[in-house]
């Protein structure tokens, strides 16, 4: 079906379409072998609150977009090589169903169908070129993935020393080890995630101790140490309060209150709603 498509004068119109919907802050999506597969409304989480976004499914990457007006307008175009995806299929809530998580190495959120049936079909879609893709180009499934950002509202209170209630000037912050609602107190180093970005972000208290912890394993058993009166584990760590220059990008305190939550992938795997996490 594919092959058959690649070069047929609908599939160049479906994607010329696809292109003027974007218009010029779009990237150009024609590419020799490209074939637009199918296109939907999606519910994606995002940091805020879950908002309707436009998804392309093409035979190499998936392409979404914030909608401006149905069919006509588009923007915020984001592309998604999916040798790179991995899906992982949610549990059904009261307050949320027919949901999936979208994971990559740089960024991984949760969308929603319409119905069961919509859902199973995009993951199966998906899942098949994916498949096609890793063989065509020889790449072995991503194994690691970033966390995804759990949404403001599924806390009023910081979710590692959960003493600190968010208000209108106290704000949420997120972890980008783990994806953690945190309090400014409990997010004040940073360290480097490569994978993500090619500087320090913001991580939690508890991140920043495991993946300081890791490094610091690592370097040892490499017998290599950084500059003098700094150890190499270290090296990409920033400490104290960050500017904030990255909270609110689609964005512990040392205590007892670390263990008190459950991880990241247990938030979205139990099925738990948000309001059970409130205080």
């Amino acid at each position: 079906m594919v092959d058959h498509l690649a070069n047929t004068e609908i599939n160049s119109q479906r994607i010329a379409a696809v292109e003027s919907c974007f218009g010029a802050s779009g990237q150009p999506l024609a590419l020799p072998g490209r074939v637009l597969l199918g296109e939907g409304v999606l519910t994606k989480e995002c940091r805020k609150k879950a908002k309707p976004r436009i998804f392309f499914l093409f035979n190499d990457i998936l392409v979404y977009g914030s909608i401006v007006l149905s069919k006509r307008k588009y923007r915020s175009q984001h592309i998604i090589p999916l040798e790179e995806v991995t899906l992982e299929p949610l549990p059904e809530t009261l307050q949320a169903k027919n949901r999936w998580m979208i994971k990559t190495a740089k960024k991984s959120f949760v969308v929603s169908a319409a119905s069961v049936t919509e859902r199973q079909e995009w993951i199966s879609h998906i899942e098949e070129c994916v498949r096609r893709q890793l063989l065509a180009t020889g790449r072995q499934p991503t194994t690691e993935h970033a966390a995804p950002w759990i949404p403001d509202k599924a806390t009023d209170i910081c979710m590692r020393c959960t003493q600190t209630r968010f208000s209108a000037l106290t704000r949420r912050h997120h972890c980008r080890k783990c994806g953690f609602v945190v309090c400014a107190e409990c997010s004040r180093e940073r360290f480097l995630l490569p994978h993500l970005s090619p500087k320090p972000l913001r991580v939690c208290s508890l991140c920043f101790r495991q993946l300081a912890a890791q490094k610091r394993k690592e370097e040892e058993e490499e017998q290599g140490r950084g500059s003098l009166g700094q150890p190499a584990y270290l090296a990409g760590a920033v400490f104290g309060a960050s500017s904030g220059d990255d909270d609110d990008s689609d964005e512990d305190k040392e205590g007892s209150g670390d263990g008190d939550w459950p991880s990241r992938v247990e938030f979205y795997a139990s099925g738990a709603s948000w309001s059970s996490f409130h205080s």
